[in-house]
């Protein structure tokens, strides 16, 4: 390669900068069509200077960008990409390693193995723990449930690295009806269908209900059902915040000898805050759990948590073996025994250099202050006439809905779309609605950059004014705010 080979790192570097310090639009002005148009150029028989590639992207990509780095944006859980990270990942493609084996690079290796003892230190689970780097919480789910599923088949004389699944036992899971889909997805993706599901209730808050669990798990005849079974809960519902009831879903699991899988993508970083311990407690005791860098952590994409706390379950599910993938003694950390991607991206560089960045205070301080300013937005709000706050605000995330006295849901269900319309209208903000508990609401999830007490003030007086202005439009100008 050129001396000058890397001068377009140099042009990439300085757009990202002009990009990440100025203001930007919070959303895409763009049509799909327009989209395609912009990047559908041709196949080139020769290749174009990269100088000029990368100035095409920008002004083909530019327009359907969306601002979930920039402050205002609370559609959906998701963190701000810190610079620090962005500069790690940034290295981590330039050094170009791949975190296969220790062999292929053990700065990759060494790195995921000191993260990983840091990450269980932070989260306070046990450490002798494994800890596989993957792409975000939907894998992370599936690589802790692939050891779920080998590790209580084995418990009962099944052999599925042997045998197969198909004439192993009947696995049944025991999950909430308010699971993340994610969870779904990663048991379709393991083998399991409908038939497997034991769907268990959960409150209005989204908290599984132990008590439907518990005679769900039903026992046998000598007073414990041994037949293999995986119980899924939540750290951090996606509308609500809740957290499930872990200590005493824990103790249901020990009984039945069931594997407990705890879903934590954003809730679990709880844990690392000492004023919100107490919301994860008993968490520590299950057998995995599934978790994001993205968010709380304001990690780049791709980064991602799968925690298992027997070892050799994970392996036994994860390895990956070959002649040609040495391995002696005196390595360290192989990447392939906890993950199922052999070649990928050096993960533990980023995650490594957020950790020194922020340090235990400054990832403290992030989750205090988020938790700290969606309680004061649903502080500002719970009086106004017409607005609810349908959840317990216990962590960041609020769900509102919007209506008279005498409405009835579907005018509520429009007049909370409506408020998020007029807000998404006014292009400060970037918000979304969902359906919830057989109603629209609109969610606020409090995470990003500039989720400040005085931003959440600004949030309130402008959901305020888009509710009266909502109300005069209907009432031909009597406002009832």
């Amino acid at each position: 390669m050129a001396k000058d080979g890397f001068a377009v790192a140099g042009l990439a570097a300085a757009i990202a900068a002009d990009y990440r310090q100025n203001p930007q639009r919070l959303h895409s002005l763009a049509g799909v069509e327009e989209l395609r148009a912009g990047f559908d150029i041709g196949l080139p028989d020769i290749g174009r200077p990269s100088d000029q590639v990368i100035d095409h992207l920008v002004r083909a990509a530019g327009p359907g960008l969306v601002g979930n780095t920039q402050p205002g944006f609370h559609g959906w859980v998701m963190g701000s990409s810190h610079p620090a990270g962005v500069a790690a990942d940034w290295l981590t493609s330039a050094w170009g390693q791949n975190a296969a084996i220790y062999h292929t690079s053990p700065a990759a290796a060494v790195a995921e193995e000191i993260s990983a003892k840091w990450l269980l230190d932070l989260l306070d689970l046990p450490r002798t723990a494994a800890v596989g780097f993957t792409s975000g919480a939907t894998m992370a789910g599936f690589i802790g449930l692939a050891a779920a599923r080998g590790e209580v088949l084995r418990r009962v004389g099944c052999d599925i690295a042997r045998e197969g699944l198909q004439g192993a036992p009947l696995i049944k899971v025991f999950i909430s009806d308010e699971s993340h889909a994610s969870n779904f997805a990663a048991l379709r993706y393991l083998g399991f269908g409908e038939s497997n599901l034991v769907r268990i209730p959960t409150n209005a808050q989204g908290m599984m209900d132990v008590a439907a669990l518990t005679e769900a798990l039903g026992s046998g005849s000598n007073g414990i059902d041994r037949a293999p079974k995986i119980i899924i809960c939540q750290a951090g519902h996606i509308n609500s915040g809740a957290f499930d009831r872990f200590d005493a879903i824990a103790d249901l699991a020990g009984r039945s000898g069931a594997w407990l899988h705890i879903d934590g993508a954003f809730g679990l970083w709880a844990r690392a805050a000492p004023d919100l311990k107490m919301l994860a407690a008993g968490a520590e005791r299950a057998d995995s759990w599934g978790v994001d860098g993205h968010k709380w952590l304001q990690m780049p994409y791709e980064n991602g948590f799968a925690i298992v706390s027997d070892p050799v379950a994970l392996r036994r599910a994860m390895d990956i073996a070959a002649g040609y993938l040495t391995h002696s003694a005196d390595d360290g950390r192989n990447p392939t025994h906890f993950g199922p991607e052999l070649s990928r991206r050096a993960r533990g560089f980023a995650v490594w250099t957020m950790l020194q960045t922020l340090g235990r205070h400054g990832i403290i301080e992030v989750i205090d202050n988020h938790c700290r300013a969606a309680k004061r937005l649903a502080g500002r709000l719970v009086d106004v006439p017409g607005v609810r706050v349908e959840n317990d605000v216990v962590l960041n995330q609020l769900a509102l809905t919007f209506g008279t006295e005498n409405d009835e849901s579907a005018q509520r269900d429009r007049a909370t779309q409506a408020v998020c319309d007029r807000l998404n209208g006014t292009t400060n903000y970037f918000l979304r609605t969902a359906a919830w508990n057989a109603r629209t609401i609109l969610r606020v999830s409090v995470i990003g950059a500039g989720a400040t007490i005085m931003a959440m003030d600004k949030l309130a007086d402008d959901i305020r004014d888009a509710w009266c202005s909502f109300l005069a439009e209907r009432h031909q100008g009597a406002s009832c705010c």
